[in-house]
């Protein structure tokens, strides 16, 4: 149940992404719930690699950079749903950059809201 509402929260903060930022376009629901199965893939897979990877510029920029890194890991995901027949695109690193910050920020409230009360 728990990874249901990861998928469904990741879905939620996909589609706040494309609806806000300009440079952001998804062709619908279904896209948008197919593309956050793919985020999710990618975030458990990827990005902790990436993330290590990176880590000497993360501690050089006091964590700024890991804004960058989810900024990446969007337009790869987008990248490889487009290969997987999912309608979802970024058209660049800027819309990237603030789909990734709208992502991070409306996943974590989301998550505090919805999982917290799971729990309890």
């Amino acid at each position: 149940m728990r990874i249901v509402l990861r998928v469904l929260i990741n879905a939620a903060a996909l589609w706040v992404a494309a609806s806000f930022v300009s440079g952001i376009h998804a062709g619908g629901i279904g896209s948008v719930l197919a593309l956050a199965l793919v985020f999710g893939v990618v975030n458990a897979c990827v990005r902790p690699f990436l993330k290590l990877v990176s880590c000497p510029i993360i501690l050089l920029t006091l964590g700024l950079f890991t804004l960058v890194v989810n900024a990446v890991m969007l337009m790869f995901t987008a990248w490889l749903g487009r290969g997987l027949g999912i309608d979802f695109r970024v058209d660049g690193f800027v819309p990237a950059f603030l789909g990734a910050l709208i992502v991070s920020v409306v996943s974590t409230l989301l998550s505090w809201v919805l999982i917290s009360k799971s729990e309890g």
